[in-house]
């Protein structure tokens, strides 16, 4: 699978995820980045283009080293100060107290502890951080639900360990003081891959 992860699936990301409703998503999300930045989940870059160039810096992880030449392209063709990294989630680096945003973007679907990821996520914003997110996950219809928890099985060999029933709004809210989130399914995207949750979560002051 080590081939497939680093070979082939940087590609079939980077085609899938370009979508134009994607496009549009991210760039209402990261309208509202500011200061010192971490992205968790950089992967091949398609974020960048839509931060404002106003940010400090942006501190760019992912823990798939095939996607960093994909990325390298966008990075060297941007204007904003991109520090790229191979590091997982689940374990930073940083100091406490870092970054003024921290984001995500259909992330915390693949990585596998998902729960230290956001306890490190909310480690490592200021007081009064925010962490903004557009996530894929468990939908609201219960038949629906049965059928992502048949297909995550499924979907975490294709889609290098991407998981189609969790529930990002508990799983925030378990860790965060506030979160503020919308609940949708994407336009163009089969219901069982394609409900959405966005929006953002601060750490109390």
């Amino acid at each position: 699978m080590k081939f497939y992860s680093q070979k082939i699936f940087p590609y079939l990301l980077d085609w899938s995820m370009s979508a134009a409703n994607f496009n549009a998503y991210r760039q209402e999300l990261l309208a509202n980045a500011s200061g010192d930045v971490l992205e968790i989940g950089f992967g091949t870059g398609l974020n960048l283009s839509y931060y404002p160039e106003s940010i400090h810096q942006l501190i760019a992880i992912d823990a798939n080293p095939g996607v960093l030449p994909l990325a390298q392209k966008r990075i060297q063709s941007s204007q904003i100060n991109v520090e790229q990294q191979l590091l997982n989630g689940e374990k930073l680096p940083m100091p406490d107290n870092t970054f003024d945003t921290v984001v995500s973007t259909w992330t915390l679907c693949s990585i596998a502890k998902v729960e230290k990821a956001i306890q490190e996520i909310y480690r490592v914003l200021k007081p009064g951080g925010k962490f903004l997110f557009i996530e894929h996950g468990l939908a609201s219809e219960p038949g629906i639900r049965v059928w992502q928890n048949r297909l995550t099985p499924f979907q975490k060999i294709v889609g290098d360990g991407c998981h189609l029933n969790r529930n990002i709004k508990q799983l925030l809210e378990n860790q965060f003081e506030s979160v503020t989130l919308q609940e949708f399914y994407a336009e163009n995207v089969p219901k069982v891959l394609g409900y959405f949750y966005q929006g953002i979560a601060t750490k109390c002051s």
